[in-house]
């Protein structure tokens, strides 16, 4: 008896929506050229797809308006309290649109509002308790570093042994 697999939301606008695959092609194409991420090339894709399925057509086949629809009913979907769903919606075609020209269309979107609030500080007790809450040394180390140097996860990825300076105990991060 074979295994069941479930098709993710990517293959399903493959085999739903006709050109999906070479949009998909185009994506992979422009983040592989600019350098990005592959979670940056996942997400945007993703997101395409979930629009690309809803509608039964590509982006660029999309109006204005129906455009408009989709993104407030992301903005005012109660499951995602951080709007990230419809932040990253408005990320992902803002970029679609760049790639294939339609840039009028890109600016046309909805410009997003930074997060005002300020960020959560840890007292001493409190960050004496987090450092000492691993079990190995080595990851006391790397949290230390990575709290005290304020290091996004990427560059603590890409962080190497050269990258700190034992003289001056300062880090190059990149």
């Amino acid at each position: 008896m074979r295994k069941k697999t479930s098709l993710t939301i990517v293959e399903k606008a493959i085999i739903s929506v006709p050109g999906f695959d070479l949009v998909k092609k185009k994506l992979e194409q422009q983040v592989t050229l600019r350098g990005q991420s592959q979670s940056t090339l996942n997400n945007y894709i993703r997101r395409i797809a979930l629009l690309s399925l809803h509608f039964g057509k590509l982006p660029e086949q999309l109006d204005e308006e129906e455009i408009n629809e989709y993104l407030v009913g992301l903005a005012r979907d109660p499951r995602s309290p951080s709007r990230s769903s419809f932040k990253h919606m408005v990320y992902g075609l803002r970029y679609y649109y760049r790639i294939l020209g339609m840039n009028k269309r890109a600016i046309a979107l909805p410009s997003l509002k930074k997060d005002t609030k300020l960020p959560v500080i840890l007292n001493r007790d409190e960050l004496r308790e987090l450092f000492r809450t691993p079990a190995l040394l080595k990851h006391r180390i790397v949290l230390t570093l990575i709290y005290s140097a304020g290091l996004r996860g990427q560059e603590v990825i890409n962080l190497k042994l050269s990258d700190i300076d034992d003289s001056t105990g300062s880090s190059r991060v990149l």
